[in-house]
């Protein structure tokens, strides 16, 4: 009996890690990011593939949605776990309105959890012209693309 029950262990934990490190792979934001599409083509993209949530779960007072990853998706840019994807094109429907003046032109993007100077690093090796913007010292940071268009 003894020598059954870690024989026994091994194999239930190997069968649990298994289970668990199923198929799971991340979708990698990065080649969106680097700041020569639209927010329409962003974010519609990401809803008609389940990536985000097809309603924003805010809106800022200048319009910008925030779209709420969808369960288990697991978004990442630039090895960053993505909180929130941001978007908003003047004049276009699929964006809500927010409360005050809407901004001029286009934005999209993503928050990530990651400090803003380990976030400037990768936009930089990775090439991105995205614009970085700390939103929680040390824990989430904006990576912006932005359009006067």
């Amino acid at each position: 009996m003894r020598n059954c029950l870690p024989s026994a262990l091994a194999a239930f934990a190997a069968i649990g890690a298994s289970l668990y490190a199923g198929p799971s792979a991340a979708h990698e934001l990065d080649a969106q990011l680097d700041c020569t599409m639209n927010a329409h083509t962003f974010i519609t993209s990401l809803q008609s593939d389940q990536y985000i949530e097809p309603v924003p779960m805010h809106v800022e007072a200048n319009s910008v949605n925030a779209f709420r990853p969808t369960r288990g998706s697991e978004l990442t840019a630039f090895g960053f776990r993505v909180y929130a994807v941001l978007g908003y094109a003047h004049d276009d429907d699929i964006f809500h309105k927010g409360s005050g003046q809407a901004m001029p032109g286009s934005l999209y993007g993503v928050v990530v959890f990651g400090p803003s100077d380990s976030v400037k690093t990768h936009l930089h090796d990775a090439g991105s012209d995205a614009a970085v913007h700390e939103v929680m010292p040390l824990i989430m940071t904006a990576v912006l693309c932005k359009s006067s268009q």
